[in-house]
């Protein structure tokens, strides 16, 4: 074939170093927002990105033209820097080393971009670790306890009231 034609949809999810509620309301939209052009200047489509205080999920479709591991190392890495450059915690920011990262077909995008845009509500009902363990038990992801999060108690609430 002369060309390269993929069709290839990823939801990554990726939590604050040690599950932190540190995401506040007051920049998430600025951070999802630089998140999204480090994406498209990869040259992948951004679909959909939200989280919650300790996590995000981004879903994207995403081109032949650079592996998933590259693209992430990218994402973490730049928006980490951004965070600490704009001081927007005390300390120090850093995501938790590794991620999930799930494909879907077209037909799923549209679920799968409802899914993240409700994460909110999603989260009335369940942890993230459950919502995580859920999510490698569907696509049946071999995994040891060891190497995935310990539960921690999640509160929700950030400093300005929202």
């Amino acid at each position: 074939m002369a060309n390269t034609y993929t069709q290839i949809h990823i939801q990554a999810v990726f939590a604050v170093q040690n599950r932190e509620c540190i995401i506040q309301n007051p920049w998430k939209e600025e951070l999802y927002k630089y998140i999204s052009g480090i994406i498209q200047s990869n040259n992948h489509k951004i679909l959909s990105i939200n989280g919650m205080p300790d996590h995000i999920h981004i879903l994207f479709g995403l081109r032949a033209s650079q592996s998933l591991a590259d693209l992430m190392q990218d994402v973490k890495g730049s928006s980490s820097k951004w965070i600490n450059d704009k001081k927007l915690i005390q300390g120090k920011f850093s995501w938790q080393e590794g991620y999930g990262a799930f494909s879907y077909s077209k037909s799923e995008v549209p679920a799968i971009i409802q899914y993240i845009i409700n994460q909110t509500d999603h989260h009335k009902r369940k942890t993230f670790s459950e919502e995580y363990y859920d999510i490698l038990k569907e696509f049946e992801v071999d995994f040891d306890d060891r190497y995935i999060f310990k539960p921690v108690q999640m509160d929700y609430t950030v400093p300005d009231g929202t």
